[in-house]
Parts: structure tokens; C-alpha cells; sequence
């Protein structure tokens, strides 16, 4: 078993080329199942053409100060976003949507497209994972410990729901999204957890964050989520 996953099929003949859905809060990682409700106008004809085309919609997180930037203006957003293939979706009879979008990559917004849209458009390249050539540590034991303190600290969600298959046979840094795409985190801390492309840092920052909550929790009666911690 090869410790980095594999580039999803969905992709296996991506154009390169995605609309974005550019939010304040949300984040989409790899592996994770995101519900939407499609109601503006631009978006509802973003719909219809990602349904014609290759279902692939890249979610994209605003910048600070995104409320500031004026009507007509593009507000910016992170250049790492996440790219997502439409799995399921419903059309209502007034023309809004909902619909589940399933992470597939990370990806870099390598520019904008300028076209008669309402909607905007990104060309991306697809981000490769990367790993440490050496170890001083077992990532299967790190799995382990991983799904051991999200079980822990996040009792009602049960592991069989998130993993389709033993979590044991799967990447660490499969693992890793999965976990991260239930873990509810600010949208800023997310951000960092999407632009880390090492496996290995990437399930070390999750560890140390999850080991952080536990030890906050000794002796506490409440489990609250996250503690307060500094990525930097």
C-alpha cells in the first residue's frame, strides 16, 4: 500500500478549468461530502452548465476583507481551493438547487478566466501530495492514534459513516482529510490545513490540535471544539 492516495478517476480527464464557488467559511477537503442549497441567479446558472459539463465545481475561501471590496469588484480569495465533483443534486421548481459536492483534489488557481459569465471561472492545476522520505515515526500507528482521539473527542460520530472501507487499509493522508472534514474548525484554520501539501505535517498539525483538545478536556465536563490554539 502506497502511502500517498492516488489522483481520483473523476479527474482522470479534468479540462483544467472550474467554475468557482467562492465562500467565507467553508473549506473542501479531499474525501469530504459538502451539502449545498444553490439559490442566487449566477449560481443557478452555474449549475446548469456544471450539469452539462464535467460536474466539478471548485470551492474556493474568501480572503479577509472580502466584505469591503465594492459591488462589481472581484473579492479575493486563497489560491489553494478545493475541487469537488457533484454526486447528487435536485433542481426545485422555482430554479433553486441542493446538492452534495465530493472532494476530489486540492488544486491551484492558476488565474481567472475573463468570460461573458456570471459566474466566476478558474483555470487550476491539480496539487500533488508529498511525504517525508524519512521517518521517525510509524504513519499506520499514526492513524491509529488519530481516529483513537477523534473517537474520543467526537463520541457521536461513528467512524463506519465517515470510512467506507477500514481505515486501517487507507493512506495517512486520506485519513487525514477525512478526519479534517469533520472536524469543525475555523474556515482560517482550514485554509492552512488545505495549503499543507505533506502528508506528514498535515496529520502532524491534526494530532497536535486533537492531542491539544484532549488534554484541555481533563477534569472538564464540557467537550468544546477547538481549543484555543495557534497554528502558526
Amino acid at each position: 500500500m502506497s502511502d500517498l492516495p492516488e489522483l481520483d478517476t473523476a479527474l482522470k480527464n479534468f479540462s483544467g478549468r472550474a467554475p468557482l464557488f467562492p465562500l467565507p467559511n467553508i473549506v473542501l477537503f479531499p474525501h469530504a461530502l459538502l451539502p449545498l442549497h444553490i439559490f442566487e441567479d449566477r449560481y443557478r446558472r452555474m449549475m446548469a452548465d456544471t450539469l452539462d459539463g464535467e460536474r466539478l465545481i471548485a470551492m474556493s475561501l474568501l480572503r479577509p476583507g472580502w466584505e469591503g471590496v465594492a459591488k462589481g469588484e472581484v473579492a479575493p480569495v486563497h489560491r489553494v481551493v478545493g475541487l469537488g465533483k457533484i454526486i447528487a443534486h435536485e433542481k426545485l421548481a422555482d430554479g433553486r438547487y441542493y446538492l452534495v459536492l465530493r472532494g476530489l483534489a486540492r488544486a491551484n488557481l492558476l488565474r481567472e478566466e475573463k468570460l461573458d459569465l456570471p459566474y466566476r471561472v478558474g483555470q487550476l492545476e491539480i496539487c500533488l501530495e508529498a511525504q517525508d522520505e524519512s521517518l521517525s515515526y510509524d504513519r499506520q500507528e499514526r492513524i491509529k492514534q488519530l481516529v483513537t482521539a477523534f473517537a474520543q473527542l467526537f463520541p457521536k460520530i461513528k467512524l463506519n459513516q465517515l470510512f467506507a472501507h477500514d481505515f486501517s487499509d487507507l493512506p495517512l493522508g486520506t485519513v487525514t482529510d477525512v478526519l479534517l472534514g469533520s472536524v469543525p474548525l475555523p474556515a482560517k484554520i482550514s485554509q492552512q490545513f488545505q495549503e499543507e501539501l505533506n502528508i506528514d505535517t498535515r496529520s502532524e498539525m491534526l494530532m497536535d490540535l486533537l492531542q491539544e483538545a484532549l488534554e484541555g478536556q481533563v477534569g472538564s465536563a464540557g467537550r468544546t471544539f477547538p481549543p484555543v490554539f495557534s497554528m502558526n
